[in-house]
């Protein structure tokens, strides 16, 4: 009998066996659980598209307004907006905290100022539970879609980093290019 090497690879299991069942996601409900990923996705996909609606709005109300009388029609229709992202938003955060089995009463936490900060940080970086909780069953893999939603904020804070850095760089570089061409050019005949 040969004794074991301990510098010998391990031999169990490192990473977590997949559940063998995946809940739905119910996007439009409070139960159920919506994994970090998807949250995020959920997010900015919600956020765009109220934006979008909003500028949408704006833009018939700009049209509608020199007839007058568009005044209570927009401002509802900002208002209706407004409550329906709340509402969605609201929702979207339950589902989070039921994936690390906490109670949807923590969403209440938004309404007060810095703990919603928080309780954001939190819902970013605390992990799922491993299997079924008491909400259901994990949520199902991220679909492409999700993914490229979550990655639609650190592109862009990457690229207004980039571009806060190289346009100030460059219109340094053009007006010291442009003095050096006067100081360098062939006096001119008279």
């Amino acid at each position: 009998m040969t004794p074991s090497s301990p510098y010998q690879p391990p031999r169990s299991a490192i990473t977590p066996p997949a559940p063998a069942r995946y809940g739905a996601i119910h996007p439009f409900s409070a139960r159920g659980r919506l994994g970090r990923v998807c949250y995020i996705g959920y997010s900015v996909g919600l956020g765009l598209l109220i934006n979008l609606l909003m500028a949408a709005l704006g833009g018939v109300s700009v049209a509608l307004s020199k007839g007058g009388g568009t005044d209570l029609l927009v401002g509802g229709g900002f208002l209706m907006l407004a409550a329906l992202a709340v509402v969605l938003a609201v929702l979207l955060t339950i589902q989070r905290l039921h994936d690390f089995d906490a109670s949807g009463w923590w969403a209440a936490l938004n309404l007060v100022p810095l703990a919603n900060l928080a309780l954001y940080l939190v819902l970013l970086i605390m992990p799922g539970t491993q299997g079924a909780n008491r909400f259901g069953d994990p949520p199902p893999p991220n679909s492409t879609g999700v993914i490229v939603l979550a990655l639609v904020v650190p592109i862009i804070a990457v690229i207004g980093l980039v571009a806060a850095i190289a346009i100030p760089a460059y219109q340094d570089y053009t007006e010291r290019a442009a003095r050096e061409a006067a100081l360098n050019a062939p006096p001119q005949p008279q």
